[in-house]
């Protein structure tokens, strides 16, 4: 493969297509994956060439902010043929919801890739409800229907009373 070298003009236009074009705001952002994994949030995002010092990870109530830095890999004496790597700085913010434990939040980043786990709250976890044994039911089935048949009684007493004074 042969490099070219810089055409003002094809450079022009391909500045020109990438401000111009509907996903010129993807080429400076930060891909990202994110997924349910048990009772963990997994959410990967790609920073090709990025250092792990160059990223930045923090959180501020249930908001995340991620700030990445790429430099160019040019020297001072550098020839440039070709620079079409966006460069600068990158910055994303994800929101968690409420169930969600942002404390709990750890990020590690290998091979250009930012891995952020970020824990299930204890209080949204599924958790198993017990039934009240057969016992107790009975019993208070069983007092529920002496309630009724004293009830009856006394509105039985006062319907007779009633009769007996007209």
């Amino acid at each position: 493969m042969t490099l070219m070298r810089f055409d003002p003009f094809r450079e022009l236009d391909r500045l020109a297509e990438q401000a111009l074009a509907v996903g010129a705001r993807a080429t400076r952002s930060m891909p990202m994956e994110a997924l349910r994994r048990g009772e963990e949030f997994l959410v990967f995002l790609d920073l090709p060439g990025v250092q792990r010092d160059d990223v930045d990870v923090t959180v501020e109530r249930n908001v995340v902010s991620i700030r990445a830095r790429r430099v160019p890999q040019r020297q001072e004496d550098d020839e440039v043929i070709v620079d079409e790597r966006p460069y600068g700085e990158f910055a994303r913010q994800l929101f968690l919801g409420e169930n969600l434990d942002p404390g709990g939040l750890t990020a590690d980043m290998d091979n250009g890739v930012l891995t952020m786990r970020i824990p299930v709250s204890e209080a949204s976890k599924p958790r198993r409800v017990s039934l009240g044994s057969s016992e107790t039911s009975q019993e208070n089935a069983g007092s529920t229907e002496g309630d009724r048949a004293s009830t009856s009684a006394s509105t039985s007493a006062s319907k007779n009373a009633t009769t007996t004074s007209s």
